[in-house]
């Protein structure tokens, strides 16, 4: 579901929950990051997560008036799955400086190999923005949208050449996300 310009806070009243709002977004996201192998992380985005990264904005930068607000809400919205969908940001964690031009320009197209898998071991593939994948080398954070039709993954992985790897989700990790689909799915019937 969207996040709406009434389900933000001003900045100077977040800042004074800030606190509280952190611990709990904390807890939402925790099942919601999932790593698979050595350098791929997940994260997959909802209402509240949303309405977490446009309030810090706002916080972070005083962010008052209504069009700069308007625009934080478009890109940060732009992250949700939709109907039927998941969306997630997707960091490629090389912690060695040394390696990570070469490691980014060696996995160019992995974008086109990140899946979630269902129970019946069906594939549904990444989405992903071409703008974000540069002419010699990945970005290191991709944004992502899995079209699932509604149906929760049980795992999540990549069949990239040299970075095949598979995550099995936990009954944590799943509910999580059948909580996003619901969610989104009841926010596109209204």
């Amino acid at each position: 579901m969207a996040v709406h310009r009434s389900d933000l806070l001003d900045y100077q009243t977040y800042s004074e929950r800030r606190e509280s709002i952190r611990q709990q977004i904390f807890e939402t996201k925790k099942p919601r990051r999932i790593h698979v192998g050595e350098y791929l992380t997940f994260l997959f985005e909802n209402h509240d997560t949303i309405r977490y990264q446009v309030q810090e904005m706002m916080r972070a930068e005083r962010i008052v008036k209504e069009e700069a607000i308007q625009h934080e809400l478009d890109t940060y919205n732009a992250l949700l799955g939709g109907q039927g969908g998941l969306g997630c940001a997707l960091l490629i964690e090389i912690a060695e400086a040394d390696d990570r031009k070469d490691l980014l320009t060696e996995w160019m197209g992995l974008e086109k190999h990140l899946y979630v898998k269902f129970e019946d071991g069906a594939r549904a593939y990444a989405e992903y923005d071409a703008g974000q994948v540069g002419e010699d080398r990945l970005s290191a954070v991709q944004y992502l949208r899995f079209s699932t039709d509604g149906r929760v993954p049980v795992a999540l992985g990549t069949d990239f050449p040299s970075l095949t790897a598979e995550t099995q989700l936990t009954t944590e990790q799943r509910a999580a996300l059948r909580e996003d689909l619901a969610e989104a799915g009841n926010s596109a019937q209204a």
